[in-house]
């Protein structure tokens, strides 16, 4: 990291902010082009869940190659000034790595939806029976992440 002084360390603030973060982007690769998509996404320790449809590029694009970059940032503010250096952005952002696995096992994928509902505050119980085996449930096992806040964190909150 280039400025060492942004970096978020503590794992504690890295868990807060993925709990935070209402989107995550994955970053994939086709053997040819880079492909950047927004996806829902529910967190729990070392682990991101998100849904999809089982057709389309995303999936793939995963199934022939699970390694996944992915970005999520929160309390995005533009800061204005005077002049044009005057202006920034403050942010806190995780930039990480990990392997995609697209959960086959019903019960599996049934875990993976709650952990996203209940990310977002929803009901996790009442899924409709027929939807579950039709809906792609993908779990990103996080290989490594680091963090980074402007300004450093502690300074602002």
């Amino acid at each position: 990291m280039r400025k060492k002084e942004r970096e978020i360390k503590d794992k504690a603030i890295l868990e807060q902010l993925l709990m935070q973060s209402r989107i995550c982007r994955l970053g994939l690769f086709d053997g040819q082009w880079p492909y950047v998509v927004p996806v829902n996404m529910g967190y729990e320790p070392g682990r991101i869940y998100f849904h999809s449809s089982k057709k389309g590029k995303k999936m793939d694009i995963l199934r022939a190659n699970p390694n996944v970059c992915f970005e999520l940032d929160a309390d995005v503010e533009i800061v204005t000034g005077d002049r044009p250096c005057d202006w920034t952005t403050y942010y806190k952002s995780i930039i990480g790595f990990g392997t995609a696995v697209i959960l086959e096992d019903e019960a599996e994928k049934l875990a993976g939806l709650k952990v996203i509902m209940r990310r977002h505050g929803g009901p996790t119980d009442g899924f409709k029976p027929e939807v579950v085996p039709v809906t792609a449930v993908v779990r990103i096992d996080i290989a490594s992440m680091t963090g980074k806040a402007n300004p450093p964190h502690g300074e602002w909150d």
